[in-house]
């Protein structure tokens, strides 16, 4: 510990530190009461828990860069994960309450009530949760926000007595600081709940204040097993170290009389100091205050881009497409700009890691389907942020890009997937990135990509396909690099670099040539026309060369048994016209083979045999499952339905664009967030809710998701596929549409 982190300490130890019990609360302790429990909490460090599932109702954090909180809402009722200081580390698995009715029967809020969350209305991801208990005894009303001047959560909190009786509400609080939950400490300093690990620290503040406060371990004297006992808030622990924490407060409401209101405060900072400064600063400002202000920055933002497409129906799909716009914004890092995270949030098995990820890393693909949404909505410089982190963290010497890389930059994953790199590059072109330290990264891509080989293989066969899990040649990743190449040889041919532009054109001639000869079979079960096949370990199409699809799906599945949608790149990028035959059959392939209809439209699965998903009773992924096994599912992705309408679009069929728009609107849950998957017609069984068509619990918001919603958006308004490279078109679409 430094000479700064003691003295710290000792002001905080030299502090009021004890749990705070109001005179003559129900909690108090009276002569028939049970002793209450003091001083430092035993039984650390506690059960450690998963984070939560990823299906999240709200997200949102304001548009200042002063402020570095995030938050995360589970459609049960209260937050999910909190981000602080950066959207890379969970510093919170979640803030809930209980609720304690006459005769002491305490019941969580988020499993014994009616829930409802909704946006609420004025531009802004400012979301309200409404939770009315089974029996109409109380309702319980919170609407969340971020302070724009300060790094702080601040909820809006009304409990109402339905029946006239008095009821008695608590909060718990689970931090999980610096994504590393097993190390955190708590300790109530006067009437506020501080926590802190070795690198960051939150302080839990209420106004009016708590009554009673707690310090304990999870699963050993949580506030939740001591309230469940007997209805009573036994422990008032001062502190509790270096273990699974859990925080718990009472609040002076009853529902009834002028005990209805009050206003929660979490603040974040580097220290314990810092914490509670923020929180005490932050609570001095009325809610009312701190939302229009978070209101007043979200409208600022959205004032700045382009009109609204003409081609939205109905206010949901207006609405929707406002908060695509906002979730975008709010997916950037504010301490490293350009840093748009794939979700905030941890599917399935992503969950129990710690710490945690996947899904709140910085992917390349996902990055340019962002920032491709971006330039469609009118943020260039968000895109050109996006980019410029690319280039900035361009693997050296050789050229690629990370799998991967946290919001920092530093990869993660050592995967290499060949769009990933090719799609900076029609990024650069895109955005008319054409100077010359630009072109140094675009020409160092392109050559990495003309001169790749690996274990015998040579570009444009790839380590790994859009899908992670697949070696081969695969037509999605071969459209990403001839655009690629023939966008890099127009950047060079603008910096006087005849010769690169030169042989980079004669290689993506070759690969155009050639892909149909990679990848499209013509003796395959599906259709005895050609068609395109999802990959080929051989670059042979028409051989029954087998491969392990991986994610419990078979161990020898013949590749011209596996189809997916992501041929249709070739046609969005300009290498292959919406006309050509093998493309058409392929359609007629893919739907027959991977889609299927529900009340909210035609969805499509992935690929054959797609094992990326929930079990079939609704139990999560888990990447262990032996092949063969067929345990898991994948469902349906909206995003796919983005991607089928911007064929349309080039195929001249509007009308049929405009409904996958509107499919994919259908997608989103009751805070118009759009989920990576939908339930097929293979719900879990039993278990009601769970209808096709609907989110299952995979990672909700999916950024590129709401990225793609955007950009059909726009592109549906303008007829065409707005985001298709020019030049790449003009060299191989004749006529161009």
């Amino acid at each position: 510990m430094n000479r700064a982190s003691r003295a710290v300490l000792s002001v905080l130890v030299a502090g009021s530190l004890v749990a705070v019990t109001a005179p003559g609360s129900a909690d108090a302790q009276s002569p028939g009461a049970a002793r209450s429990r003091t001083g430092t909490a035993p039984g650390g460090p506690g059960t450690a828990a998963p984070f939560l599932p990823a299906d999240k109702s709200g997200f949102g954090t304001s548009r200042s860069r002063a402020s570095h909180v995030w938050y995360t809402l589970q459609p049960g009722g209260g937050t999910g994960e909190l981000y602080y200081p950066d959207l890379g580390t969970p510093a919170a698995r979640r803030l809930s309450f209980v609720i304690v009715a006459p005769g002491r029967h305490a019941v969580q809020v988020a499993h014994a009530a009616r829930h409802d969350t909704r946006l609420v209305p004025g531009r802004a991801l400012t979301y309200r949760e409404t939770d009315t208990s089974r029996h109409h005894g109380w309702r319980l009303v919170t609407t969340y926000v971020t302070d724009p001047r300060r790094s702080a959560l601040d909820v809006s909190v009304r409990l109402r007595s339905l029946d006239g009786r008095r009821y008695r509400l608590y909060v718990l609080y689970e931090p999980t600081l610096s994504n590393t939950p097993s190390d955190d400490s708590g300790r109530t300093r006067g009437r506020t709940l501080v926590a802190w690990d070795a690198q960051a620290a939150s302080a839990l503040r209420s106004t009016p204040a708590f009554t009673a406060t707690s310090n304990g371990y999870r699963a050993v004297n949580d506030g939740w097993r001591d309230l469940r006992a007997d209805g009573r808030m036994n422990d008032h622990y001062d502190s509790a170290r270096d273990g699974n924490i859990v925080q718990t407060a009472r609040t002076p409401l009853t529902g009834r009389g002028a005990h209805r209101r009050l206003e929660l405060t979490l603040g974040f900072g580097r220290t314990r100091a810092d914490a509670v400064r923020v929180a005490g600063s932050a609570a001095g400002r009325t809610f009312g205050r701190v939302a229009a202000a978070y209101a007043r920055g979200w409208r600022g933002y959205l004032h700045g881009l382009r009109p609204m497409p003409h081609s939205l129906r109905g206010r949901g799909m207006r609405t929707e497409y406002r908060v695509s716009e906002m979730v975008l914004a709010a997916a950037e890092d504010k301490l490293h700009p350009g840093a748009y995270v794939a979700s905030p949030t941890m599917p399935w098995v992503w969950g129990a890691q710690n710490p945690s990820g996947p899904y709140h890393l910085v992917w390349s693909r996902d990055l340019y389907e962002i920032a491709t949404a971006l330039i469609a909505d009118g943020d260039r410089a968000g895109a050109n942020r996006a980019l410029s982190f690319l280039f900035d963290k361009q693997q050296k010497p050789d050229g690629s890009f990370p799998q991967n890389s946290t919001v920092t930059g530093k990869p993660v994953w050592g995967g290499l997937q060949l769009d990933e790199v090719a799609s900076p590059i029609v990024l650069a072109y895109q955005l008319h990135r054409f100077g010359r330290a630009a072109y140094r990264h675009v020409k160092a891509a392109a050559n990495f990509l003309v001169g790749f080989s690996q274990d015998g293989n040579s570009a444009p066969w790839t380590p790994q396909d859009r899908w992670e899990n697949q070696s081969g040649y695969s037509p999605a990743t071969i459209a990403s690099e001839v655009a690629g190449l023939v966008c890099a040889a127009a950047i060079a041919r603008h910096n006087g670099d005849a010769k690169s532009a030169h042989r980079w054109l004669r290689t993506a001639d070759a690969w155009k040539s050639h892909v149909k000869g990679w990848t499209v079979t013509t003796n395959g079960p599906y259709s005895p026309k050609p068609y395109f096949l999802r990959l080929t370990k051989d670059g042979h199409p028409n051989r029954g060369t087998t491969y392990s699809i991986g994610d419990s799906g078979p161990s020898n599945a013949d590749q011209r048994s596996v189809v997916d949608p992501s041929f249709l790149e070739l046609v969005r990028l300009g290498v292959l016209p919406a006309r050509d035959r093998a493309i058409r059959n392929s359609l007629k392939v893919v739907d027959k083979q991977l889609s299927y209809r529900t009340a909210r439209g035609r969805f499509w699965h992935r690929a054959s045999f797609d094992g990326y998903g929930e079990t079939s009773t609704g139990a999560e992924w888990n990447y262990d499952n032996p092949p063969d096994s067929f345990v898991t599912h994948g469902r349906g992705w909206p995003l796919l339905n983005g991607e089928r309408g911007e064929y349309d679009l080039a195929a001249g069929r509007k009308r049929a664009a405009e409904r996958q728009l509107a499919t994919m609107s259908r997608a989103s849950n009751s805070g118009y967030l759009l989920p990576e998957q939908v339930w097929d017609r293979r719900p879990p069984a039993g278990r009601p809710g769970y209808r096709p068509g609907t989110p299952t619990n995979s990672a909700t918001p999916l950024i590129w998701t709401h990225a793609q919603f955007i950009r059909l958006a726009v592109d549906v308004a303008a007829g065409r596929i707005t985001e298709q490279p020019g030049v790449v078109a003009r060299r191989y679409l004749r006529p161009l549409r």
